[in-house]
């Protein structure tokens, strides 16, 4: 990692503020910026964040910090400045994921000053959406938004496909939570409410029993089909994708509940043509581009990754659910009832 000398400039700051807004595995935040001088900032992976048994190949973790990457990408925009982007400038430092420079002139598009003013209003939803469906024109544009980062948003769109899901998500989730090596690892990156961090997901943030329908994780939780205004219809049996056990509610509900409200919203995996760290940072600016364009209209995401952490559940949903694409993540999006961001690391622990 480059040492820097002099303090991070203003324009430095600025950046980070905008990149540290992003979401991430387990909130975890693995990533580190370098600052060198007014001329470039530097994205770094911290790899002593990253999950060993959740995320052993470290995908999650690049996807996380492609979606800061994003960030800071917008931020420049939001200045009227042209990012220009070297991913992996350095093939001996695998961490070391990309410099970015400021590049010429040009006023920011009314898009992008949207997608920045959601910087701070996008959060994640772990539990149920409300019911009012999402207007399809506003569908095709997350479908576009993804395409511009090359990648694929497949949606998931009949009951069939969607129980199918659901039943590969709780395959996933059970997998995670009979093994005894995984419980520490998640409890790591969980705290309750009398203790609150600056990291990790607080205790009891799937909104309801584990494997019953609430939110995932990140890079931070929980998804639905072209919508047809219907509630619960279509969903798997015990109300659609399972969520995490932050509480550790399964000594409660050694069995998960049958039947939890079914308000799941869009449901859609994002994939990508290859599967390497490229391709895993390319996903992460993907993800953060289509939830920010739809936060700058309300509408906030959850996700489901359980599956996607199991080599033989992913190679699944590949073969059946993203058209051959390599699964990248599993979202849902929907208009969600009031929440708050989690409060972000200082940027004295990230920036140098």
């Amino acid at each position: 990692m480059s040492v820097v000398g002099a303090r991070p400039s203003h324009a430095s700051t600025y950046l980070v503020r905008a990149a540290v807004t992003a979401p991430s595995v387990h909130d975890t935040r693995p990533w580190l910026f370098v600052a060198n001088g007014d001329r470039a900032i530097e994205l770094h992976a911290d790899v002593d964040r990253r999950l060993l048994l959740t995320d052993p190949f470290g995908r999650e973790m690049v996807i996380s910090c492609g979606a800061a990457l994003f960030n800071v990408r917008l931020a420049m925009r939001h200045l009227g400045f042209k990012p220009v982007v070297q991913p992996f400038p350095d093939p001996r430092d695998p961490a070391f994921l990309a410099r970015v420079t400021w590049g010429a002139y040009a006023e920011a598009t009314p898009e992008e000053q949207d997608m920045y003013a959601a910087l701070r209003r996008r959060h994640t939803v772990r539990g149920p959406f409300l019911t009012d469906p999402l207007p399809s024109h506003l569908v095709d544009a997350l479908s576009v938004q993804a395409h511009a980062e090359s990648a694929g948003l497949h949606l998931v769109d009949d009951s069939t496909s969607r129980r199918h899901l659901a039943e590969l998500v709780r395959a996933g989730q059970d997998v995670h939570r009979t093994d005894p090596a995984h419980d520490p690892e998640q409890a790591l990156w969980t705290w309750r409410l009398g203790h609150p961090r600056r990291e990790g997901i607080p205790a009891g943030a799937t909104g309801g029993p584990p494997g019953g329908g609430a939110g995932d994780q990140a890079p931070e939780d929980d998804g639905g089909g072209r919508p047809t205004g219907s509630d619960s219809s279509t969903e798997a049996p015990g109300g659609g994708p399972a969520g995490r056990d932050y509480a550790g509610l399964t000594r409660m509900f050694p069995t998960p509940p049958r039947r939890w409200p079914a308000r799941t919203g869009l449901v859609a995996v994002l994939g990508t043509d290859r599967d390497d760290r490229p391709a895993w940072l390319r996903a992460g600016q993907a993800l953060e581009r289509i939830m920010l364009f739809a936060a700058a209209r309300d509408v906030m995401a959850a996700f489901h990754t359980q599956p996607l952490e199991l080599p033989w559940l992913r190679e699944q949903v590949r073969q059946t659910l993203s058209a051959g694409e390599f699964p990248q993540m599993i979202l849902r999006l929907g208009y969600a009832p009031g929440a708050r961001p989690l409060p972000r690391r200082p940027l004295t622990e990230v920036l140098r």
